[in-house]
């Protein structure tokens, strides 16, 4: 399982999403502009890796901060935080690791910036650990939905690329795998940037996992045929009644799933959770570049001047959802009781 970000020397260095799976292709980050560049480009991407990227990227970025006082340091240091706050603005995990980076320097205010900087590394590398720690709790939580044998339908990528390693919904297929039950996956394409195909089915298949992919309007065709027994995704972002911004097209799976009368499970981390946002209604759905769309690999397929609306996220409401499994255990409806719960009792 190929490592999505981690610190070389002095420097971030992160698998290139966008190359895969034709080339393993390494990007160097040299200082946090680096690392805010990455993340809006969708070299890397997926909400728990995002805030993995956003952690050390603070932390390498402290290393330009030339200030010798507190004061000065704090200064400097909010300044990077709030541009690196902005690389996407869906994606929860992002706002919740800078959050957390910034804590860490009010706690340690009158400090000697130096030792500061080396504690900014040293959580990072933390909260890198953790994710994968959480990970592998979900998918422990999350086989115990998974019959002895079963199709399982997934869209976007939520495996070990999209977050510190092993992965959240691929981290349940992942388990049910090691635990011997007989699944096979399958993978919706996910346009416009193709995670699906280019990047959970080449999981899927390093890992010896039975995987087919199908165009994104082939999955209600196939739940009506009785040929999916439940769906797994991922998510961006949790509002605290349960409804779910995750990558386009989540939606209508989750509508089509509901019609099937097909288990519809979300996984990830509490930190996906935002009990800021009581509904889906005010999460922030990011609207990404018209070429996505009306050009692909860089050749135009559209007629030029064509109108475009591309919108990164969908959200998904709660009442479509069948349970949300994290590392605290698996939340079910209602979701406000649900989800407090989770978080008391982690």
């Amino acid at each position: 399982m190929l490592p999505t970000i981690e610190w070389k020397g002095k420097h971030i260095r992160m698998i290139d999403q966008r190359k895969l799976p034709g080339r393993v292709q390494w990007v160097v980050c040299k200082n946090d502009k680096d690392v805010v560049r990455a993340i809006r480009s969708m070299v890397i991407r997926g909400a728990p890796a995002i805030g993995v990227a956003a952690a050390m990227g603070l932390a390498l970025g402290s290393e330009a901060v030339k200030a010798t006082a507190y004061d000065a340091f704090d200064r400097g240091f909010r300044e990077m935080a709030e541009r690196m706050v902005k690389a996407r603005p869906t994606a929860v995990n992002l706002r919740w690791a800078v959050e957390r980076m910034i804590l860490l320097v009010e706690q340690m205010a009158g400090r000697d910036p130096e030792e500061i900087r080396i504690t900014l590394r040293e959580e990072s590398e933390k909260i890198l650990s953790e994710d994968i720690e959480i990970n592998l709790k979900i998918g422990e939580h999350g086989n115990r939905l998974v019959p002895r044998k079963a199709v399982i339908l997934t869209h976007c990528n939520a495996g070990s690329l999209a977050t510190g390693g092993y992965g959240t919904a691929l981290g349940v297929i992942r388990a049910a795998h090691d635990a011997g039950k007989k699944i096979k996956v399958i993978a919706d394409e996910t346009r416009p940037w193709l995670q699906g195909l280019r990047l959970t089915a080449f999981e899927l298949m390093e890992d010896g996992i039975p995987v087919t992919v199908i165009a994104d309007s082939a999955a209600g065709s196939l739940m009506h045929q009785g040929k999916v027994d439940l769906v797994i995704t991922g998510a961006d972002r949790i509002a605290a009644n349960g409804d779910v911004a995750n990558k386009i097209g989540t939606y209508q799976v989750a509508v089509l799933a509901k019609e099937n009368k097909i288990p519809f499970y979300v996984a990830a981390p509490l930190s996906t959770i935002d009990l800021r946002i009581k509904s889906g209604d005010t999460i922030p759905v990011e609207e990404r570049d018209s070429t996505e769309i009306s050009h692909f690999r860089n050749i135009r397929v559209g007629p030029p001047g064509v109108k475009v609306f591309n919108p990164a996220f969908d959200v998904t409401p709660g009442k479509y959802v069948s349970g949300i499994i994290t590392e605290a255990g698996i939340a079910k409806a209602p979701y406000q009781k649900g989800i407090k719960y989770l978080f008391k009792n982690r």
